[in-house]
């Protein structure tokens, strides 16, 4: 019996009916035995988001500083065949439960030489909450066998509007000129395929040591997003640094100093952004080779 563990946190239910799906095939078979994590803040966050409650989160989870949880129902000394760890991105990182969990005593148990695969689903920027992630997965010891990444269906620019009111809403279509914001339910359907694959490897057996989803299409860059995650993760990390030293999460200090950024971060948006995108356009024929080589990383270990 290959013995998986499933470690996730889902606010809205969309991650939650994600790992779902990945994981039917996998609770079908009579050789594989599913241990189901859900871990949770010892404070839960609301749904929907008040405006300002939704950023004054920002500080604590770009510099991925751990917060309490409460007790993860787990045996921390069992030793799994794999570990299937879903995330959502919040602020270009992990969420902040899930880097809570992998600040724990559990994980650095749980994750020590076992091969774990991560699950995404996101809006559509996803590549610098992977390399953190994976940093955090080297220093427990883990190995990353395949990453999976489902982002939100109606497009880049339509989620900078949709997204947001989904989560300070509640509704994923609160206006019927807007489209629908999260990943198509036909999409989440099919990521079974992902799940048919894990289980075919598992029953074969042996040390899990090589990506199992090469050639499904786990995961899709845009290029087009590569830089601006860059740009956006240094400007994230010198804010967030910035306003964690104004003082606690619900200070005034820390309130004023959110609603500077919040306006600085709009400006960036409707200014700076559209310019990046177009130098980036025109400077595309200069720069294929590097991008082409840069896909493949983020795209690694599954590939596109």
């Amino acid at each position: 019996m290959r013995q998986v563990l499933v470690v996730h946190y889902s606010q809205t239910g969309q991650l939650g009916r994600l790992v779902q799906s990945v994981c039917a095939p996998l609770l079908a078979r009579d050789d594989v035995q599913l241990d189901f994590l859900a871990v949770q803040p010892a404070t839960p966050y609301p749904f929907p988001w008040p405006f300002l409650t939704f950023f004054s989160i920002f500080p604590e989870t770009v510099l991925m500083r751990p917060e309490p949880l409460q007790p993860l129902q787990v045996d921390a000394n069992k030793r799994y065949d794999l570990v299937i760890l879903a995330y959502q991105v919040w602020f270009l990182s992990p969420s902040r439960p899930i880097t809570s969990f992998l600040a724990s005593p559990e994980a650095t148990r749980l994750l020590r030489d076992t091969p774990v695969v991560t699950l995404i689903g996101c809006r559509n920027m996803w590549l610098m909450a992977q390399e953190k992630l994976k940093a955090r997965l080297d220093a427990l010891g883990a190995r990353l066998l395949d990453n999976i990444v489902l982002t939100d269906a109606c497009g880049s620019a339509a989620s900078f509007l949709a997204t947001p009111l989904w989560m300070f809403t509640g509704r994923q279509q609160p206006f019927s000129w807007l489209p629908k914001a999260g990943i198509s339910e036909a999409e989440i359907a099919d990521a079974q395929r992902f799940g048919v694959a894990i289980g075919e490897r598992l029953a074969q057996g042996g040390p899990m040591e090589q990506p199992m989803l090469r050639g499904l299409g786990a995961v899709r860059i845009d290029e087009k997003l590569i830089a601006s995650e860059r740009v956006g993760t240094r400007s994230f990390k010198a804010w967030g640094t910035l306003l964690a030293a104004l003082g606690p999460q619900h200070s005034l200090r820390r309130r004023a100093g959110l609603i500077v950024y919040i306006v600085f971060l709009l400006s960036l948006i409707l200014t700076v952004v559209p310019v990046t995108a177009l130098l980036k356009k025109l400077l595309s024929p200069l720069t294929r080779a590097r991008i082409q080589r840069e896909k493949a990383y983020f795209a690694a270990p599954s590939g596109e």
